[in-house]
């Protein structure tokens, strides 16, 4: 059988019948056209691409071997090679021209074109690296791959770096022993599971009124014999605690709240918004039925109160859907900046402002703005009752003769409340008498981000930038929108938070495309709600554990939904705290590898953009499976969990949420192809009996 010959090569048969000479020319003319040919593919590589190597056919060979061309007559061989040429050559004009035409489409192709080609090949890394990290975990076996055990029962209301009974071991006393102390170990990583007849609460606003007596942790006793006039405002009934505006009980915080609007001077406490006053600070604020009333007058009211391992004041003002957190007047800074507060407010709140020589009234001058409030009701300043009692007396004088050595104005004093007014000018504490009060904090001193720092015995706030009264911001709802005269003491033109603004309002759209109707065919309607109007009021208590610039409440409350939002910037990122709180927002200061200050199921959403990476930047201080218990923990039973960042952190936060139980599933971001959206809910899983 003949071998397949390379097209430019005569064929040649040699017989038997051939003389020495004619195999001696064929021999030479052979070698001689074998030897240019080689000659030629060296100085010509790209021919060898195009040599063909396919088998001859009728075409190719003559009787007597040589190739013949049946279209061109002429000498046949010559005709041959000056055809093979031709055809060489143009093969070689075609293959320049292409790929000079491929370097021009490179260097012309464009910027979005260069970026999808990078995102895709990128995104197939993305997977690649996903996919490893799946055999990776498959490959340590059950030791990774083992699901986070639940809490034994006596956590069901575990909240680390509050524990009295280890304070008080270690020699706190006079009060501190409710004090945050996030002692190393203190963190336990188990799953809280609710209490055994716990119920998902009822929808805002009927959730405001009635909530159910086993989600929280209190006896029919503290509530029977709570003192406090806001604790007051409830009743126990069958499985529920009510605290329905129509009963007669809360007729005293209406009349409560329209008498001190009445001594600031303004006509009824829906003025509260004309005066100045957007934030609220209610320390000890009972069960947070003084902060519901003001919710309808647009006022934002935060609760404070201690550490209560029973009848906890923070605990039930959570569940019925409004702010809250864990803080005292101890021996600490509370967690947030200088001037952050329109009204400061303490009703029988337990605090003895006498005590520790005037350091808590020095706390509560630093957070109240220029120009806001303190409001203070207490048996104590009963005049009639004091002048029956000098201890009483002597403590009413203190505090009274302290507020105005901190340039306070007595504005009114009426049965047992009293308020007082900040001054609005600086001059005022140049003009006190020497040594009559508390000297002002040296730049030092005076941090404007204290976290849970000491106590300080000197006025602060004094150097920041901040200083504007009340009287001269902008009113809400235009508070919200900072002018760039404002901005620029956050370093921010208008154009970043405008585009910060724009830019939640089409994520806020999408997040309630997902939960609408997931929440909505899940649970039509639970005992005890009002036919809800989806997507409105399927969320209440929102915690966005990297706020930024409050970019998610803005575009929370422009799409109308009844919420409020606990605003979190963490300590090792941008301090934007100032300009959340000066937008009318409320938030706080933390630290993500220590516990919230919270109680466990407290929150329906958790939000959390970009925070993996904060925390990556910072070589992962705690782990993220850390992180991710605090954010179960705080989470209701089938609350929703939102987080954004970059695609190989949440491939691998991916990954935890199978320990933790929790359904997800991870969503391409469109727009965006180096982020994507981890999706989660958490399982109700209820406690079986023992």
């Amino acid at each position: 059988m003949s071998r397949p010959l390379h097209r430019g090569v005569p064929a040649i048969r040699v017989t038997s019948s051939s003389n020495g000479l004619l195999d001696s020319q064929v021999k030479e003319q052979i070698e001689k056209e074998e030897l240019d040919r080689n000659q030629s593919s060296h100085r010509f590589p790209f021919w060898s691409l195009f040599s063909d190597n396919s088998p001859l056919t009728k075409y190719d060979a003559t009787d007597n071997g040589f190739a013949s061309d049946p279209f061109i007559v002429g000498t046949p061989r010559s005709r041959h090679r000056l055809t093979i040429l031709l055809l060489k050559s143009s093969l070689v004009v075609i293959v320049i021209l292409a790929l000079t035409g491929s370097f021009w489409w490179t260097l012309s192709i464009s910027t979005s074109s260069r970026g999808h080609i990078f995102h895709s090949s990128r995104r197939l890394q993305e997977q690649l690296v996903s996919d490893l990290w799946d055999i990776g975990e498959l490959s340590f076996g059950t030791s990774r791959m083992k699901e986070i055990e639940f809490c034994p029962g006596e956590l069901e209301n575990y909240i680390p770096c509050f524990n009295v009974s280890e304070n008080l071991d270690s020699g706190f006393s006079d009060g501190n022993e409710y004090d945050r102390v996030c002692r190393q170990g203190s963190r336990q990583n188990c799953l809280v599971l609710p209490p055994m007849n716990y119920k998902i609460p009822l929808r805002w606003p009927t959730g405001r009124d009635i909530i159910w007596v086993a989600n929280v942790k209190i006896t029919g006793q503290e509530v029977f014999t709570s003192g406090s006039l806001t604790k007051r405002m409830m009743m126990l009934e069958e499985q529920q605690i009510s605290f329905r505006s129509a009963s007669l009980m809360f007729d005293g915080v209406e009349d409560y709240s329209h008498q001190i609007a009445e001594m600031i001077g303004l006509r009824n406490e829906s003025n509260f918004i004309q005066a100045g006053i957007r934030t609220i600070l209610d320390i000890g604020c009972g069960y947070g039925s003084f902060g519901a009333h003001l919710f309808s007058e647009q006022i934002l009211t935060i609760c404070i109160a201690n550490y209560e391992s029973s009848g906890s004041q923070v605990q039930l003002t959570l569940e019925r859907g409004l702010p809250a957190m864990i803080g005292s007047f101890s021996s600490k800074q509370l967690p947030y900046p200088s001037l952050s507060f329109d009204l400061l407010h303490c009703a029988r709140c337990g605090i003895d402002w006498d005590k520790n020589d005037g350091s808590f009234l020095i706390e509560v001058d630093r957070v109240l703005r220029p120009g806001g409030y303190f409001v203070w009701t207490s048996p104590l300043i009963n005049v009639q009752s004091s002048l029956r009692n000098k201890e009483k007396q002597k403590r009413w004088n203190f505090v009274r003769d302290f507020a105005e050595n901190l340039c306070w104005e007595l504005m009114s004093q009426q049965d047992e409340t009293v308020v007082w007014k900040k001054t609005s000018k600086k001059t005022c504490y140049n003009s006190r008498i020497s040594g009559s009060g508390p000297s002002i904090c040296s730049k030092v001193q005076d941090v404007e981000f204290p976290y849970y720092r000491p106590l300080q015995n000197c006025i602060g706030g004094m150097h920041s930038r901040r200083w504007v009264p009340i009287e001269e911001r902008a009113t809400w709802p235009s508070r919200s929108n900072l002018n760039p005269s404002e901005l620029a003491l956050y370093g921010l033109h208008l154009d970043e938070l405008n585009e910060d603004t724009a830019n939640y309002r089409i994520i806020v759209r999408n997040y309630w495309s997902l939960l609408s109707p997931l929440i909505f065919s899940d649970h039509p309607k639970r005992p005890g709600d009002e036919d809800p109007s989806p997507p409105y009021n399927m969320l209440r208590n929102v915690l966005d554990m990297n706020a930024r610039y409050g970019g998610l409440n803005a575009a929370l409350l422009e799409a109308r939904k009844s919420v409020w939002v606990m605003n979190v910037v963490p300590t090792t990122g941008p301090k934007y705290l100032p300009l959340i709180l000066d937008r009318g927002y409320f938030g706080v200061l933390h630290d993500w590898c220590e516990a919230f200050p919270t109680y466990p199921r407290t929150y329906d959403m958790v939000h959390a953009e970009g925070l993996l990476s904060l925390e990556s930047s910072q070589h992962w201080r705690c782990t993220m499976l850390d992180i991710f218990t605090e954010i179960d923990r705080m989470l209701r039973p089938e609350g929703w969990i939102i987080i954004r960042d970059a695609a190989l952190l949440i491939d691998s936060a991916r990954v935890l949420t199978r320990r933790l139980k929790w359904e997800a599933r991870v969503i391409e971001i469109e727009s965006n192809n180096d982020e994507r959206l981890l999706f989660c809910q958490k399982p109700f899983f209820k406690r079986q009996p023992s």
